[in-house]
């Protein structure tokens, strides 16, 4: 694979990925006259919950829903510049034209307080956000694309998890699609993202709470033994190979959900071996035709990869990654709603067997 890193017409970073042994070398220019890039963005901590909340006004005016011929994700053409300069590609990053953390606006403003809530610190919204765009081909999607395909996108998430791990402002790096617009994507493109948190999210941390204790008082890392449950069940698996298993979990919060996990603990994706790469590839392929063939629509969904931090519960974390669903059925939403938004308990309408045998069917 080769790697070519240039720059945008107002300083952010573009990194191409072409596996394609007759790519054109990657030397077109920006023509675009842009704004120099300043995002503004803040964090803040709530003091009921102990979380922090990112404050970003400036995505207000992001690009929203535009029609084909303006997609800002696909290659550029002749009076037609898009954030691609290049006429066609395999896989590129690039800096997020709107994002949610950017190390732009930290310059030397460190922790305070928001005015009149000494209980409230505020700090920079230090971090970085990346766009992933998976093929030059608007109208295909990830589970369209070829396994050696996936498997450079694998090697671009591993990529981009070493250089954002190195920033020293960076605590977790998390690579994640978003697809379809139920789940409200406002770009159609095949892409996904790439967040470097300047925190460890709520999420992981507790994940993490949890993970210890459990090692604490069985010896044992809890996925692994979840892991070895699944399989030896079976009830719930939806695919499996040499070095991966794909299972809808026995405690499932979405009407559609599955974990891809692999059977070795690793911290992220960087520490996955070739052979692991290569396995997984062959097995999101199957398990992604799965999901499209369930309701016999392209299936909207979340794809979210769970990583260690990058400087604390490395010994703790399991990679794996959780694909998951708003559909309950072929035209319905579940929406989340007063149990779950506001107390955080989920109530599922499906038992996670009987969307295993579905999505094993299916496909």
């Amino acid at each position: 694979m080769r790697r070519t890193v240039t720059r945008l017409a107002d300083g952010r970073e573009i990194v191409y990925f072409d596996d394609t042994p007759d790519a054109p070398a990657r030397t077109a220019a920006d023509t675009r006259d842009l704004p120099p890039f300043h995002p503004s963005s803040e964090i803040r901590r709530d003091p009921l919950t102990d979380e922090w909340v990112a404050m970003a006004t400036h995505r207000q005016t992001r690009t929203y829903r535009p029609p084909v011929e303006t997609c800002p994700l696909c290659p550029s053409a002749p009076g037609r510049p898009t954030e691609i300069p290049e006429s066609s590609y395999d896989v590129v990053v690039f800096e997020n034209r709107f994002p949610s953390f950017s190390h732009t606006n930290g310059d030397g403003h460190g922790l305070s307080i928001v005015d009149g809530m000494e209980m409230v610190p505020r700090a920079p919204g230090d971090g970085r956000c990346e766009v992933v765009c998976f093929t030059s081909d608007h109208n295909s999607s990830f589970g369209e694309l070829s396994v050696p395909r996936i498997r450079t996108v694998v090697d671009v998430w591993a990529d981009r998890t070493e250089a954002m791990s190195a920033l020293p402002y960076v605590a977790q790096v998390f690579p994640f699609e978003n697809r379809g617009e139920e789940i409200g994507v406002t770009l159609s493109h095949p892409h996904g993202q790439i967040y470097g948190y300047p925190f460890i999210t709520p999420r992981t941390e507790r994940m993490l709470e949890v993970a210890s204790s459990y090692l604490d008082k069985h010896g044992r890392p809890v996925m692994g033994d979840v892991l070895a449950a699944e399989r030896a069940a079976g009830t719930r698996v939806v695919e499996a190979s040499e070095y991966w298993t794909a299972f809808v979990p026995a405690a499932a919060r979405w009407p559609v959900e599955v974990h891809v996990v692999p059977h070795r603990q690793v911290p992220d994706l960087p520490a996955l071996t070739s052979a692991e790469r290569d396995d997984f590839a062959d097995l999101y392929s199957r398990v992604l035709k799965h999901l499209d063939s369930l309701y016999d629509r392209p299936l909207p969904y979340i794809a979210a990869w769970h990583q260690a931090p990058v400087r604390e519960g490395r010994d703790l974390a399991w990679l794996h990654l959780e694909v998951f669903s708003v559909l309950r059925t072929k035209d319905k939403l579940k929406y989340l709603a007063g149990s779950e938004s506001g107390m955080a308990v989920w109530i599922n309408d499906v038992t996670p067997e009987a969307v295993a045998e579905r999505l094993r069917s299916a496909g």
